[in-house]
């Protein structure tokens, strides 16, 4: 397949209005879902936009690749697009971009798609060719370009000099989705080595998997190993050999640097056992905090989706109790089978925080934790003490068992951390923790059970305004989390009112804003905001997020002041909500829905004005 088969002459934009860096991606998009490339534009753009946030397309010199592998996508294209006054894409060189890449790819597109993105990456490190792309007038001469291109290049295969007469390194290259910047690194690292006398063997972790992939043998020999990744890549096999570990843009943009370093051997020596296998966006380690977030997030990810289906089929069960009474065969089914769902919530928690921690042997001992937080009443706060006791005991016991000889290496995952991590963490939780936090969530209930009104109304003021803090981030997952572990633990859906109105206030304060006042959003803006009507009703504060990164102090300034009221007269009107996700979808379930419905207008009105007086004209 041809590079040309993938670039339709149709859906090109040979000058792009756009100025911004969203604005370019909705005209981009526009074009694609015009042409039916795309079945979901919400979707495709959700995807783009979360590759955005790994780091940023814009290459620089000029030149953007955004991309996106998703089921949005109906068939596997780039769109070309060409900026004439350039375009403000927070570029890695800070300068503007005026050529456009955008690479939709459907989920499960084979091999011979992704080879052909590949060789178009490698084509952009071309600066000719780039040049030519910048003086084409119309898609034809694009195509033509393209099509001599490809006539010239025949990439070499390349093989590794054994003669030791030159330095040799090898590298990995993997970015998020593993589409192009995969290639483009590679590309960039293996010109870069020739200029420098340097022989290089370069393994691609792209969508495809593994390509060209690294033996043992070039391992041992390479002087020093170039980790060119953002995401997770196989490190363990790399035991004992100096790493230049760094995001994948450095590995197109700090080439020098990179192979430098690695022929100079100035990169630490990596560890396997004590390790992490992970891919960090900088050669720094994370702080304590960032640690232990990650590690908790990665509890709630797993765990939110036993607390969504079993959550609203929990609380539709009650409606159908309501109507058709407690001895309802459908009531009693669906209660039994959003109950069963529940009862996997804290044990699923607790395991996926101790595998975050420690890998996969720390899974097994989390979740019996877990579990036994659930059966001893120590409940949510039992459970994620648990997971992180489980880790930490897994991670001591590879410590103290590093000493063992090699031939009793195989025996440590399946036997060793097994039995001795579970031990170890069912004592521990059965005599010590267990009880503590019993105690602990037993009083905590108890407040909670007593607050008057006054004291409840402070609690849903401080609860939805951290859902619109930071929208998706700590805060408003700490807001979320806290809400769920009494929900779990009281069936008591009030904070759970107060958080969802709180998450559901920054995108419709945005959308109702970009209505009311039009003179303060562009155009693009205006069109974004209409999305985000969707987005707030469904409960999904993370539409919010582009407007908050353009104008963080209004935007997210103004949320919070909405958030605020409308978490705090939820408490106020002793509204709740007995299912932890849904939105506009849930409310018919919830005790005192006008209420609640009018607290979420009145925080939304508000928001929109302070938002709308305070924001400066487009």
């Amino acid at each position: 397949m041809k590079i040309t088969d993938l670039l339709s002459k149709d859906i090109m934009i040979m000058d792009m209005q756009a100025t911004e860096k969203e604005a370019a991606i909705n005209e981009m998009i526009n074009s694609l879902n015009k042409h039916r490339i795309v079945s979901d534009a919400k979707l495709f753009k959700e995807a783009i936009l979360n590759r955005e946030a790994q780091s940023s397309t814009g290459l620089g010199d000029g030149i953007a690749m955004p991309h996106a592998k998703t089921k949005a996508v109906n068939k596997p294209t780039v769109l070309f697009a060409k900026s004439n006054k350039g375009v403000d894409y927070d570029s890695l060189d800070g300068q503007p971009t005026y050529l456009f890449f955008m690479i939709a790819v459907p989920e499960g597109a084979n091999d011979t798609h992704l080879q052909t993105l590949a060789a178009l990456s490698r084509m952009l490190i071309d600066s000719k060719f780039v040049n030519q792309l910048k003086l084409a007038k119309t898609p034809d001469e694009v195509h033509a370009l393209f099509n001599q291109s490809e006539d010239e290049e025949e990439t070499p295969v390349e093989s590794a000099d054994s003669s030791g007469e030159k330095p040799f390194i090898v590298a990995v290259t993997a970015c998020p989705t593993g589409i192009a910047h995969t290639y483009m690194a590679e590309d960039s690292l293996k010109k870069k080595a020739a200029e420098l006398n340097v022989d290089i063997r370069v393994e691609t972790n792209g969508s495809d998997g593994a390509k060209n992939r690294l033996t043992d043998d070039e391992i041992r020999r390479a002087d020093t190993v170039i980790i060119a990744a953002s995401k997770k890549v196989e490190m363990a096999r790399f035991d004992g050999k100096r790493i230049l570990e760094r995001p994948v843009s450095d590995g197109i943009k700090k080439t020098e640097e990179l192979i430098t370093k690695a022929i100079n051997q100035d990169a630490p020596i990596y560890h396997a056992e004590y390790n992490q296998e992970s891919t960090n966006e900088e050669d720094k380690p994370k702080s304590i905090w960032n640690t232990i977030y990650n590690d908790l997030m990665n509890g709630i990810s797993h765990m939110l989706p036993f607390v969504i289906g079993g959550g609203i089929l929990l609380a539709i069960s009650f409606l159908f109790e309501s109507l058709l009474g407690s001895d309802s065969e459908i009531f009693l089914f669906l209660n039994e089978l959003g109950g069963n769902a529940f009862n996997f919530l804290i044990p699923i928690f607790a395991g996926f925080i101790a595998m975050s921690i420690a890998d996969r042997p720390g899974l097994m001992p989390g979740m019996v934790g877990g579990l036994i937080a659930v059966n001893s009443d120590a409940g949510f706060i039992g459970g994620l003490v648990a997971g992180f006791l489980a880790g930490y005991v897994i991670i001591l016991l590879k410590r103290l068992l590093r000493g063992l000889p090699k031939s009793l290496d195989g025996l440590k995952p399946i036997l060793l951390y097994p039995v001795l991590g579970l031990f170890i963490t069912g004592i521990l939780m059965f005599f010590l923790f267990g009880p503590i936090f019993a105690g602990l969530n037993t009083a905590m209930v108890d407040f909670l059970q007593g607050l008057g009104t006054g004291n409840a109304v402070i609690l849903g003021v401080l609860l939805g305004g951290m859902m619109a803090i930071d929208m998706g981030g700590p805060f408003n997952k700490a807001a979320y989390a806290f809400s769920i572990g009494i929900f779990t633990d009281t069936g008591d859906g009030s904070l759970m009112a107060a958080v969802m109105a709180g998450g559901m206030v920054p995108p419709l304060a945005i959308a109702l804003a970009s209505t009311l006042f039009k003179n303060k959003f562009s155009e693009g803006e205006r069109k974004s905001g209409v999305t985000n009507y969707v987005m707030g009703l469904s409960f999904i504060t993370e539409g919010a997020i582009p407007f908050a990164a353009a104008d963080p102090l209004r935007v997210i300034g103004s949320s919070v002041i909405g958030a605020a009221i409308a978490g705090g007269l939820t408490q106020f009107w002793s509204s709740a909500i007995p299912a932890p996700h849904g939105g506009i979808f849930v409310i018919p379930l919830a005790e005192n829905p006008i209420f609640f419905l009018l607290s979420l207008v009145i925080g939304t009105v508000v928001a929109a004005i302070v938002l709308g007086i305070w924001r400066k004209p487009a």
